[in-house]
C-alpha cells in the first residue's frame, strides 16, 4: 500500500489564521486526511514544507509510520528539529493513519490500542476576542448557552512581555472576577498566559487567581526555559498547563524530570501526529501528570486526531475544541464529528470518522494579508499614556 500523491489545501477562514489540511493518496487511489499546525503567516511556509518532504514519502508503505517519520527527522532534516518541521510531518502521519483504519475497516482508536472511554469531553476556545470585559462576559454566557462546561480564555492586556504593569494585572483579574460571577461557580474557568510573564509575576499572578476557583493556569512563563514554569509550579496552588510550545519527546521528557506541570497540552498537529501524542501521554502516565491535548486547528481534522488518541490513553482529562472554526468546518466537511454539551462521541466508521470536499476547500481561498498588522516600534510597552484593553 503505497503512498503515490501527497497535495496542500489552505482554508480561508477569515479568523486569525488559516487551516492547513493535507491529502495523501495510495497507488490504489486510498486517501486520508491530516492537518497541520500553523500560525498566522505561516500557512505557505509550512505547506511547502510538506511538498518539499512529499518525494521522500511517495513511494513508500503507508503502514510504515514509525519508521518514514524516523527517516524524515534523521535524514529530511538532519536531527535538527523545527515546528515548520513537526508539523509538515504530523499532516502526513495523521493523514497515514486515515488510510490504515480505512484499510482495515477499523476506526483509529481501535487500532492504537482500543477504547478507554465512551466520549471524549472538550472544552471551548476561539469565542473570547473581546474589547470589554462586559462583551467578555456576554461571549462566555453564549459558550456556556451551547453547553460547554469549561472554557479557556487570556484575560491578559497588552503585548505579551516578561514584565507585567499593575494595571494589566488587576484589569485580567477584575475580567477573571466578573466571568466567574456570570459563569458560576461549577463552571470550568482555564486562564491562558501565552507563556508571557516572569516567575515573580506568574508567582504573583496565580495567588490572586486562587480565590476564583481556576481550574488551571497554562503556560505562565516560557516553556523553553522549563525551570521558569517548574519554579511557578511550585510555588502557585492552581494545576500548571504546559506543553503546547513545545514540540520534541525529549523537550516533553525535560518537562517531565523537572516535574514543571501537573497538565500537559501537546498539539497533534505539530508534536509529530498520532504516534507522538501516544509516546508522550505514556511518559507522562507514571508521573501523574494528565493529558488535555491542545487543539488550534479544525474541528475536523486536528480534532478528529485529537479524539481518537484522547479516547485511548488511561490519563486523559479534556481536549480543546475552537468554537470560531465550527461553522466553517461543517461547510466542506462530507463526514464530521458531532460535539453536544461539551462531548464527543466516538467515531465508528474506519479511519478517522471525517472528511472533506475538495471543491469546497477551494472555494475558501487562503489570503496572504494578515488580519492584524503586527506592532510598530512606537507602539511598544511600556509607552506614555497606556491603559488596559483587550483589543
Amino acid at each position: 500500500m503505497k503512498i503515490a500523491r501527497i497535495e496542500t489545501f489552505i482554508l480561508g477562514t477569515g479568523s486569525a489564521k488559516d487551516l492547513l489540511f493535507c491529502r495523501v493518496e495510495t497507488e490504489d487511489g486510498l486517501h486520508g486526511w491530516g492537518e497541520a499546525y500553523v500560525t498566522q503567516g505561516k500557512e505557505k511556509v509550512v505547506a511547502e514544507c510538506i511538498q518539499a518532504m512529499a518525494p521522500h514519502v511517495i513511494g513508500r508503505s503507508a503502514f510504515n509510520i514509525r519508521h518514514t517519520g524516523q527517516v524524515m527527522y534523521e535524514d529530511f532534516a538532519i536531527k535538527r528539529g523545527s515546528p515548520e518541521l513537526l508539523a509538515a510531518w504530523s499532516a502526513v502521519e495523521i493523514a497515514s493513519w486515515d488510510i490504515l483504519g480505512k484499510r482495515t475497516g477499523l476506526p483509529v482508536y481501535n487500532l492504537i490500542g482500543g477504547a478507554s472511554r465512551e466520549r471524549v469531553r472538550v472544552y471551548a476556545n476561539g469565542w473570547s476576542r473581546a474589547t470589554t470585559i462586559d462583551e467578555g462576559v456576554e461571549r462566555g454566557l453564549k459558550v456556556k448557552a451551547m453547553g460547554f462546561t469549561a472554557a479557556k480564555f487570556d484575560p491578559f492586556p497588552g503585548p505579551w512581555r516578561n514584565f507585567v504593569d499593575r494595571r494589566d494585572e488587576d484589569f485580567a483579574i477584575a475580567y477573571v472576577r466578573a466571568m466567574r460571577d456570570a459563569l458560576g461557580p461549577e463552571f470550568e474557568l482555564l486562564i491562558e498566559a501565552h507563556r508571557r510573564f516572569a516567575p515573580a509575576h506568574a508567582i504573583r499572578i496565580g495567588h490572586r487567581l486562587a480565590e476564583f476557583g481556576i481550574d488551571w493556569y497554562e503556560e505562565p512563563c516560557l516553556s523553553e526555559n522549563i525551570e521558569l514554569v517548574a519554579e511557578v509550579r511550585r510555588a502557585v496552588p492552581i494545576p500548571i498547563v504546559t506543553g503546547e510550545a513545545i514540540y520534541t519527546r525529549e523537550a516533553f521528557f525535560e518537562c517531565l524530570a523537572r516535574r514543571a506541570a501537573d497538565i500537559l497540552n501537546p498539539d497533534i498537529c505539530v508534536i509529530g501526529g498520532i504516534t507522538a501524542m501516544l509516546d508522550i501521554a505514556a511518559m507522562a502516565q507514571p508521573q501523574a501528570v494528565v493529558m488535555a491535548p491542545h487543539n488550534y486547528n479544525s474541528t475536523l481534522v486536528g480534532l478528529a486526531a485529537t479524539v481518537h488518541v484522547s479516547a485511548v490513553i488511561p490519563n486523559f482529562r479534556i481536549a480543546e475544541y475552537f468554537v470560531n472554526f465550527a461553522d466553517l468546518c461543517r461547510d466542506i466537511g462530507t463526514a464530521t464529528l458531532t460535539m453536544q454539551d461539551g462531548w464527543i462521541e466516538l467515531p465508528t466508521s474506519p479511519g478517522l470518522g471525517v472528511d472533506l470536499d475538495v471543491e469546497k476547500l477551494r472555494a475558501h481561498p487562503h489570503q496572504e494579508a494578515t488580519h492584524r498588522g503586527f506592532r510598530q516600534y512606537w507602539e511598544e510597552y511600556p509607552r506614555k499614556g497606556y491603559s488596559p484593553s483587550l483589543w
